[in-house]
């Protein structure tokens, strides 16, 4: 007895087991990183979670990775009866089978260049054609107000604008900043380039290179990862993107927010 005693000792206090919760729709839950919100579903191995303002985030089932009234919990995938299953487009939403795209809305999604457009038509094509959304590149923020004012905005004729570096102090910020109407929405991600904002273990890589200042973007990471000329390391970036979970969470939420705006109904 006294052996069996002292081998409990050396063995340490027992680790406290996290249990498991299925993630049923509506189970709310805090992300360590303070996201508070709703299941709306599981897929991939990630839950998205729907906050009150209605904001969707996505995040990995990862072992105690939420909290459930305070307390750690790992999710794991509901059970329930078998049943068809539905096929997931690339952005995550369910696909509509047989879909013929509707006629285009008066209202557009302008991104900032060709591949910036390419790279949400891979991840979000079906959707804008359910949506009847049309996707069109811009060429660069500097002509931003000169675009929309050509445009001529109004109730059910709205626009969405994805721009790059969208942090406070660039260049980018300042003339978005001038942006005062209200049938417009400019959204960003922190990303020098559209390429960044995919993940880059997806392209094959530990980590985007820094490139120095001065140097042409695309030249430099091309340059140092030899790729080519940027033409051709677009090809390999483009590649490695299949779907929303090959890229970064501040492009996919600005995406998303661009879609539900511009599809928004008039209101009466």
């Amino acid at each position: 007895m006294r052996s069996h005693s002292y081998d409990d000792v050396l063995a340490g206090p027992r680790k406290r087991k996290i249990p498991e919760v299925e993630a049923e729709p509506g189970l709310v839950v805090e992300e360590p990183g303070g996201f508070c919100g709703a299941v709306v579903r599981i897929e991939y191995g990630n839950v998205v979670l729907e906050d009150r303002h209605g904001k969707h985030r996505v995040f990995p089932l990862s072992p105690a990775g939420f909290l459930l009234e305070g307390k750690p919990v790992t999710l794991i995938p509901a059970k329930r009866a078998a049943r068809p299953e539905r096929e997931i487009s690339a952005s995550g939403s369910v696909r509509v089978q047989g879909l013929k795209a509707r006629t285009a809305r008066d209202s557009r999604i302008w991104v900032e260049g060709k591949h910036d457009a390419e790279l949400v038509e891979r991840v979000w094509g079906h959707d804008l054609r359910v949506e009847g959304v049309v996707v069109e590149p811009l060429d660069g923020v500097d002509v931003l107000a000169e675009r929309i004012s050509e445009f001529g905005t109004g109730p059910g004729r709205r626009l969405g604008v994805l721009v790059d570096h969208l942090v406070r102090g660039s260049k980018e910020s300042r003339l978005v900043d001038q942006i005062s109407d209200e049938n417009v929405l400019v959204t960003g991600h922190p990303y020098v380039d559209i390429w960044q904002a995919v993940k880059p273990a997806s392209v094959g890589i530990r980590e985007w290179p820094a490139v120095p200042r001065g140097q042409e973007w695309k030249q430099g990471i091309c340059a140092a990862l030899g790729w080519g000329e940027p033409y051709q390391g677009w090809q390999r970036v483009l590649a490695g993107v299949s779907s929303f979970r090959d890229l970064e969470t501040p492009l996919i939420g600005a995406v998303e927010r661009l879609i539900d705006f511009v599809t928004q109904p008039e209101e009466s």
